[in-house]
């Protein structure tokens, strides 16, 4: 009987520790990420950030992409698998400016690696629901300390072009035997992305400027190509609710500016923006955002943008 109480007391006292341990505190040696010779190991937040490593590393990282494919960024929240895998990597890529809300945890529990927070060098933009005094912040921080705002910069091919810049740097710090390869393949990249942007200058020059977002996704992309951006959703989350008195309100500006489509997204319901368009006897199609991982790639889908902004302002 004593042996039997003995055991009992050390399987007890082995399995309360085992159980005890936190999602954000898992062992980093619980489960590694395959590698393949010394690749750096890259965890990219979302999509856009994802392929922008990929370009940039191509064979010399292991790039893996966080958020799965078809899930909306802003409801994602790691499992216990996720944080392991996060645990031993190498970086982590994110965007930054409150975009990614298990950063700070991450953190809290002293990630090994290094987080590459690509809005480095950006000035970022108040949210257009808290924007109280000015519209433009150069550091807007919450109560963490950590930069908060508008976080949808890549939205804005010239801030991309920055994003893939920090990318780069970062793999050059953490590989430097193969900065130069980094560093070509970055400005390879950034050159295409110069094309976008020239491509979006041209061809939305002489359009008119206002257009109804389905939320506020792209403040950064009518800043800087000179357009006014009006929203349903004035919020950075695609989830929140139109009331009746904002869709009275959204009407009611088309009417006046003469808009004849309402953009939706790929992910969000159709119905609003469907009834702001039956009321002013227009048609609905997407402005994506590109949150939500899907076939095409980043300048594919900014194109599939474009035409359907020169539908609307040209």
């Amino acid at each position: 009987m004593n042996i039997q109480i003995k055991l009992a007391i050390i399987a007890i006292a082995v399995v309360i520790p085992l159980s005890s341990f936190a999602v954000y505190g898992t062992s980093p040696n619980t489960e590694s990420i395959p590698s393949e010779n010394s690749k750096l190991q890259v965890i990219s937040s979302f999509n856009p950030l994802h392929e922008f490593a990929q370009n940039i590393g191509q064979d010399k990282v292991e790039a893996i992409l966080l958020v799965p494919v078809g899930v909306e960024p802003h409801d994602w929240e790691p499992t216990i698998k996720d944080v392991q895998k996060m645990q031993a990597s190498d970086l982590i890529i994110i965007n930054g400016i409150g975009f990614e809300n298990w950063v700070e945890k991450l953190e809290e529990n002293n990630y090994p690696g290094t987080i590459i927070d690509t809005s480095d060098g950006i000035l970022v933009k108040e949210s257009e629901e808290d924007e109280h005094v000015d519209e433009h912040v150069d550091e807007h921080v919450d109560e963490h300390g950590h930069e908060s705002g508008d976080p949808h910069i890549w939205l804005n091919p010239v801030y991309a072009k920055i994003q893939v810049q920090n990318i780069a740097d970062a793999f050059s710090i953490h590989d430097p035997q193969n900065q130069q390869y980094y560093q070509s393949n970055a400005e390879s990249y950034i050159e295409e992305l110069n094309l976008l942007d020239s491509q979006i200058r041209n061809d939305l020059s002489d359009c008119n400027t206002d257009f109804i977002a389905f939320h506020d996704a792209f403040s950064y992309f009518a800043d800087e190509y000179n357009l006014h951006q009006h929203t349903i959703i004035s919020s950075n989350d695609p989830h929140g609710e139109a009331t009746a008195k904002t869709l009275e309100n959204v009407i009611t500006t088309a009417k006046e500016l003469n808009i004849k489509i309402i953009f939706s997204e790929e992910t969000a319901d159709t119905r609003t923006s469907e009834t702001i368009a039956h009321e002013i006897g227009g048609k609905v199609l997407v402005l994506s955002p590109l949150e939500v991982a899907s076939e095409g790639t980043y300048i594919s889908k900014m194109k599939l943008n474009l035409e359907n902004l020169q539908e609307a302002l040209c």
